[in-house]
């Protein structure tokens, strides 16, 4: 089998465009462009169409073409041809290129319709966002995600490969033949997130077809004793991530999800979940490299709708087709640890859906016997659904494939005004028996469950429910010290992934602190990220994410965190989903004397704060944070940590920008290919080096070398757009998404 990228050539509309490509990043925001679920960003029809000559050496092979994702819709035609339809936009899907003119041209055509909106409750993207791939076949020999690999036993290390047709499976100098065999790996390196090691299984069939398939040597138990991977008890350190990648929208590069994967890891995360569909493969590919482990999720919906025009629309016809699609791509990915078959769905109140989650539940199991199945549960959601008071209301009042959504309307709006009057209340709203009578016969048929925001549940199941395993699929980042000594406690309680742990276009302004006043569950354009990343969308951490790392006991040193000081006299309008709108910075420009919030995280008894040399106090640390009141000064802010006895365990310090500022990009790469996408952060600095918060520029790249994809900053309040080359920075910074053209030399002016 031989596989050709198949990403070149393509045209969008009528202009030429390399995939993956968002169609929707580009379009024109507007307050009237259906609402801030989708970041005030329209939809539309997109038609894909790629020429190409067929090669006569494809004579009696089998030409499938990939996709890994087309939002939405996917018509697929060859030479006028229909020849698939494919409803959901986070599931990879091949096609047979039946009917192929070899050694003439022909016209591969794709439309992806995403007309009608709402169709999500966040910023999908438009058109063929992932890649697309070529694959030449045998005729009766190997095919894409046809061989599994899997791990019966790590001490001996011992997998088992499995394949349709015969094939010989080479490992590490052992071979193996037939359609079901195992084989012993002697010394070998075992995967985990710690220790990513991974082995590639040559394979063939027949005369001469081959492929080489990456895997890991890992295996997962479970049991209200822990998880276990590979024997050794791990705690989940999680976050929920969306697919898009921020500036670039929802195009998916293998850099962008490698960066990611880097910095999530690079500041304490181990897990991800991927909220709430499939993740790429590139996610997943850099999760194998890197170390880290995945929760990949199907749905964020059943049969019923949370939209008027999303997936519960295809769900009974395609959940199955979808479900497989995910684990058959994932079986040989040692970073996917765990399935979930939904998020938040309300159906399990009533049999009907309690039937359709133990199809869901025995499909994975049929297809994968070695994955636990999971579910992000949030119970109070089905108990408000039994009751009649169902929460995501706006895909399930109104019936007919063309209904209409009123004025304004917002699928996660209600759900987002609830949270933010409970609060952190709704971590209580499981606790009672009726809730847990109610929800028990669905939660017990998951190998482990998953609760969104449920904390008030963790101490309760070991009398209630002794043999189930838990976790907390969707929590709020705040929460993180008394969920992570609860972690700590209960054995059966295995991990917590916050909401969420890297920010996102849509669902616009849920996670924002304000000074700009509003409701923080409906903000009006031209708000268009979420603002709940403890990780901006431009890969910055704040003070949330370096307070979990410090939670997790990760932190040698104590960590400064300051909350904005240009805004004085001005109270901000806060988040239930952000506890702290706190940044890594001192350096405030014309600030002096401005009323400052320090916070300082360590895991140690006390903490001393100095300015430029001057004590400033000391206190007790209490939840591994020590809050202080000062005012502002430029100098350097310093912190000093002591345990119990009075002994310094650490010192950390801030500093401001010194001299005249000025304009800097520092491309994180060394080395650049042809090809590659470079990511160059832009930064307003002094002549020290440090970064200014508060001396934002409007700032214009020029590449030459290159294609600039991306430029912007992490506002989550602008009209900017992403692909103009000129953004105004935010608390000093932002970030330029380059790709290196064919000399792999780039020139880049700001």
């Amino acid at each position: 089998m031989k596989t050709i990228a198949f990403n070149t050539g393509w045209t969008c509309n009528g202009n030429p465009v390399t995939l993956p490509h968002d169609a929707m990043i580009r379009e024109k925001r507007s307050p009237d462009a259906s609402n801030g679920g989708h970041g005030y960003f329209p939809g539309g029809v997109y038609t894909y169409i790629n020429t190409f000559t067929a090669p006569t050496e494809w004579a009696g092979k089998t030409v499938l073409v990939e996709f890994e994702g087309v939002y939405k819709n996917a018509t697929v035609s060859l030479n006028g041809e229909e020849l698939a339809f494919h409803p959901y936009g986070y599931t990879g899907f091949f096609v047979e290129l039946a009917g192929l003119k070899l050694g003439e041209e022909n016209t591969l055509a794709v439309v992806a319709d995403n007309s009608k909106l709402p169709n999500s409750r966040w910023y999908t993207g438009s058109g063929i966002y992932r890649p697309v791939w070529l694959h030449i076949c045998e005729p009766e020999g190997l095919r894409p995600e046809s061989v599994k690999i899997s791990t019966v036993s790590v001490s001996p290390a011992v997998i088992r490969v499995q394949s349709p047709v015969s094939i010989t499976a080479e490992v590490s100098g052992v071979t193996g033949t037939g359609t079901d065999f195992e084989l012993t790996i002697p010394e070998a390196k075992l995967w985990s997130a710690e220790e990513p090691n991974l082995y590639s299984a040559h394979i063939t069939a027949g005369t001469g077809d081959t492929m080489d398939i990456p895997f890991g040597i890992r295996q997962i138990t479970w049991s209200n004793k822990g998880l276990f991977i590979n024997g050794k008890e791990t705690l989940l350190r999680g976050g929920c991530v969306h697919h898009d990648n921020g500036i670039l929208g929802a195009a998916t590069y293998r850099e962008s999800e490698d960066r990611r994967v880097r910095i999530l890891k690079e500041n304490g995360f181990n897990a991800i979940r991927s909220s709430h569909n499939p993740a790429s493969k590139a996610l997943l590919d850099a999760a194998d490299r890197l170390g880290m482990y995945v929760m990949d999720e199907t749905f964020d919906m059943w049969y019923n709708r949370k939209n008027p025009f999303d997936y519960g629309l295809d769900f009974n016809e395609w959940w199955e087709r979808d479900t497989a699609s995910m684990i058959h791509r994932d079986y040989n990915h040692p970073s996917v640890i765990l399935y979930s078959i939904g998020n938040e769905v309300a159906e399990p109140y009533e049999q009907k859906g309690i039937d359709a989650g133990k199809r869901l539940i025995d499909l994975c199991h049929k297809l994968d016997s070695t994955r636990p199945v999971t579910c992000g549960t949030n119970l109070m959601i089905i108990s408000q659904a039994a009751q009649g008071k169902g929460i995501y209301q706006d895909g399930q009042q109104t019936k007919g494939a063309d209904m209409k959504q009123k004025e304004g309307g917002n699928a996660s709006l209600m759900f987002n005004i609830m949270a933010s009057f409970v609060g952190p209340g709704m971590n209580k709203g499981g606790n009672s028996p009726k809730v847990d009578v109610l929800t028990t016969p669905f939660l017990d048929s998951l190998d482990i469950a998953g609760y969104n925001y449920g904390s008030g549940r963790y101490p309760l199941e070991a009398k209630a429910h002794p043999d189930r395993v838990v976790f907390g699929s969707e929590t709020f980042p705040q929460d993180i010290y008394k969920n992570w000594q609860m972690v700590k406690q209960y054995p059966y309680l295995i991990g917590d992934f916050m909401w969420t742990s890297w920010d996102y276009l849509g669902e616009a302004g849920i996670g924002v602190w304000s000074y700009t006043g509003g409701m923080p569950f409906n903000r009006p354009y031209p708000w268009v990220l979420a603002g709940a990343g403890v990780i901006d969308i431009i890969g910055v951490p704040d003070g949330s994410c370096k307070y979990a790392s410090t939670v997790w006991g990760l932190e040698k040193n104590p960590v400064i965190a300051v909350r904005p000081v240009n805004h004085p006299g001005v109270r901000p309008s806060k988040s239930v989903w952000r506890g702290t709108n706190a940044i890594l910075s001192w350096s405030w420009n014309n600030c002096t004397g401005n009323k400052a919030i320090v916070e300082v995280y360590s895991d140690q008894a006390s903490v001393e704060l100095y300015l430029n040399g001057i004590k400033l106090g000391k206190k007790k640390i209490h939840g591994c944070r020590a809050m202080f009141q000062v005012k502002y000064a430029p100098g350097t802010l310093t912190a000093v940590a002591y345990d119990a006895y009075g002994t310094e365990t650490g010192r950390s310090e801030l500093t401001s920008a010194k001299g005249p500022f000025q304009v800097v990009p520092r491309p994180e790469a060394d080395k650049v290919k042809p090809g590659d996408i470079v990511y160059v952060p832009v930064t307003v600095e002094g002549s020290n080096g440090v970064v200014e918060s508060n001396a934002d520029q409007s700032v214009t790249i020029h590449v030459e070398g290159g294609e600039l994809l991306a430029f912007g900053s992490a506002n989550p309040c602008t009209e900017e757009q992403y692909h103009t080359g000129t953004c105004t920075t935010y608390y000093g910074r932002a970030l330029a998404i380059i790709r290196a053209g064919d000399t792999g030399t780039l020139k880049i002016t700001v």
